[in-house]
């Protein structure tokens, strides 16, 4: 009798493959409390690679680290009244501590503009002190009703960016290049996930903002996910908390400013976008591991050969791990690996080695070539080098497939049952959205004619529409 698949096809129900992947490749548990959750080694490990790739990128744009407090004081956010709006039904509260009511609610923080903007109205005096780029790497807790794991949980790490500017065009360039040389480029250079930049709805603008920008990937069955998102926040905040500083001419105005943010949500994507019906499949620009050298028999040889390799992919710069588990079954150990998405095993028994060969079998599409001892490193970082444009390609190739242009409400809401519908803002227009989001699909972006970010009253502007996670 034929063993039964380790993973629900893609096919048959997606969002239970994406279930049984996060369980089965033991990327995440769910935590005691309701929606929250414990990322575990790998997926943890995921996230530390893409952390760094960010984190380089944010201070190369001139943004320094600090930390913020978790808890914040309820009449904090009271201060912008459609921020605290657009939070209220999300918001976790603690109203004692150390046995005792506390003389003031304090919020766990569900975003840090409040926070942090008060720290700002002690920090800003001068023209001198501007532009302000901060970035604070930390935990957020939005209270979820339909958690799942990594899309939409309780309580989710982030990096979230503030910053304060002396003109309006220079906080709205930098909320763009964020999103750009920051966001963009880990999701396309590092991840392999092609995404849509584009700007917010009205409807779909982050409280508190004037203007919010987002990439958009298209998941493996052809829905949405906000990947990140940087926000235009003008002067709400600076006047909410009385940030003001002396202009050159020594008149006080309010700085002009910026949030943007990225979460553990990436780890979703990279499930969704590039995984199969074996597991994970992880660029190896992303991956904790990029090589997994397997010994496969209890041998000296093999042993010393197994940690030979190992070392040599060390000193060409691969992220290396040696998996000499002899005492457990090879199809269980090379199974747990695929499910993981590992890019690369070098498998190596006692066969290979007295034939003078090793097997490196490929993630991406789960081949299996046996090449010479004398050329296994080479051949291993060659097929390292290509991963991540196959990945890339391969998720292009079913977005523009699954991508079709419209005219009519009616066309997209049929075309987002497949994947993006690009429709004429002008077309749909706000009595348009309503009615798609009647019907469970959103406006993903606007998008210039030429892919471009765009204003909504710019000519030309299309509306990507999907349904989405």
């Amino acid at each position: 009798m034929p063993k039964p698949p380790v993973l629900t096809p893609q096919a048959t129900d997606f969002p239970k493959w994406y279930q049984d992947v996060v369980a089965k490749a033991e990327l995440a548990d769910n935590g005691p409390v309701r929606g929250t959750m414990v990322i575990r080694p790998w997926a943890y490990g995921l996230w530390e690679q893409l952390q760094g790739e960010i984190n380089r990128r944010i201070k190369a744009a001139g943004a320094q680290n600090a930390y913020f407090p978790l808890l914040i004081p309820a009449s904090y956010l009271q201060k912008e009244a459609e921020h605290v709006e657009g939070f209220a039904p999300e918001l976790a509260i603690v109203t004692q501590g150390g046995g005792k009511e506390l003389e003031e609610p304090a919020v766990i923080r569900p975003t840090s503009e409040t926070i942090i903007n008060s720290s700002f109205s002690k920090w800003i005096n001068s023209y001198k002190d501007l532009p302000l780029r901060i970035n604070n790497w930390s935990n957020v807790v939005r209270w979820e009703l339909r958690p799942r794991l990594f899309l939409r949980t309780t309580e989710f790490l982030w990096q979230e960016g503030h910053t304060a500017h002396a003109t309006a065009d220079e906080a709205r360039a930098y909320a763009l290049q964020i999103l750009e040389d920051v966001y963009r480029s880990v999701m396309v250079d590092v991840m392999g996930i092609p995404v849509i930049p584009g700007l917010k709805t009205r409807k779909e603008t982050f409280a508190g903002a004037i203007r919010s920008w987002t990439c958009e990937g298209m998941m493996g069955d052809g829905k949405a996910l906000q990947m990140g998102t940087s926000h235009e926040l003008a002067q709400n905040f600076a006047k909410a908390f009385d940030i003001r500083f002396q202009d050159q001419n020594g008149e006080m105005q309010h700085p002009w400013q910026t949030s943007w943010g990225v979460s553990t949500r990436l780890l979703g994507a990279a499930i969704m976008v590039h995984g199969d019906d074996h597991g994970m499949r992880i660029s190896p620009r992303a991956a904790p591991t990029q090589v997994v050298v397997m010994q496969l028999a209890e041998d000296d040889a093999v042993a010393a050969a197994a940690r030979a390799t190992v070392q040599e992919l060390l000193g060409r710069g691969v992220r290396v791990e040696l998996d000499d588990r002899v005492d457990r079954g090879f199809g269980r150990r090379a199974t747990d690996w695929e499910l993981k998405g590992a890019p690369i095993r070098i498998e190596l028994g006692k066969r290979d080695i007295d034939k003078g060969e090793a097997t490196i079998a490929d993630r991406v599409d789960r081949s299996k070539t046996s090449v010479p001892l004398t050329e296994l490193v080479a051949r291993t970082v060659e097929v390292l080098d290509g991963q991540h444009q196959r990945l890339y390609d391969e998720a292009l190739a079913r977005r523009t497939e699954r991508t079709v242009d419209v005219e009519t409400v009616e066309d997209a809401l049929a075309a987002a049952g497949n994947g993006f519908a690009r429709i004429p803002w002008a077309t749909l227009g706000l009595e348009g959205e309503e009615t798609l989001a009647k019907q469970g699909v959103t406006v993903r972006c606007l998008v210039g004619a030429d892919g471009s970010l765009s204003d909504p009253d710019e000519p030309g502007v299309l509306a990507v529409v999907a349904r989405a996670y």
